[in-house]
C-alpha cells in the first residue's frame, strides 16, 4: 500500500473515535471495518472508518446485535465513503425494531417499578405470580413482563 497522508494510524484512529486500538482490532477481525498494511505492514485507517466506529457505537448504544451491524455494513459501498443517505437508509431498517424495544422497555419499567413500588409480596394478588406454573403450560418460557412474540 502506498501510504496516504491522510490515512489514520490505529493509535490516531483509536483517539479521534473514543475507542482502544484493541477495539478496533476487534472490530477488524469481526469483518466491521478494514485496513490497509504499509510497507512497513502497520495498520492505515482511512477516515470513512471514523464514521463507520461512529455508526457501529451508535447501534450498539441503542442493542443491535454486531451480526446485524456487520450485515447493514456489508451493504455499503467499498468503493467510495457513504454517504449521508447511506446512513440514513441503514439506520431506518432497525427503526421498527427500536421502536418495539422501547416500547417493551417501558412496560417493564412501569410493570416492575408498579411491582416493587406496591410492597405487597402477596401470592394472591401479585401480578406477576404465577401459581401452578400456569404459564409455563401455556407456554414455555412465558414471562408475564414480556410481550408473547407473534
Amino acid at each position: 500500500m502506498t501510504e496516504r497522508p491522510h490515512d489514520l494510524t490505529p493509535a490516531q484512529t483509536a483517539q479521534r473515535s473514543g475507542l482502544t486500538v484493541s477495539a478496533l482490532h476487534f472490530y477488524e477481525r469481526q469483518g466491521l471495518i478494514r485496513s490497509a498494511r504499509t510497507g512497513g505492514n502497520q495498520r492505515r485507517y482511512t477516515r470513512d472508518t471514523l464514521r463507520r466506529l461512529a455508526f457501529i457505537r451508535a447501534a450498539q448504544r441503542v442493542g443491535v446485535p454486531l451480526a446485524d451491524i456487520k450485515r447493514a455494513l456489508d451493504g455499503l459501498p467499498a468503493a467510495r465513503t457513504p454517504t449521508a443517505e447511506d446512513w440514513r437508509r441503514l439506520s431506518q431498517t432497525w427503526q421498527a425494531e427500536l421502536d418495539a424495544r422501547i416500547a417493551t422497555l417501558t412496560r417493564l419499567r412501569d410493570d416492575l417499578a408498579g411491582c416493587i413500588g406496591c410492597g405487597c409480596l402477596s401470592l394472591t394478588s401479585c401480578g406477576l405470580y404465577n401459581h401452578d406454573d400456569h404459564q409455563g403450560r401455556a407456554r414455555p418460557g412465558t414471562n408475564k413482563l414480556l410481550p408473547h412474540p407473534h
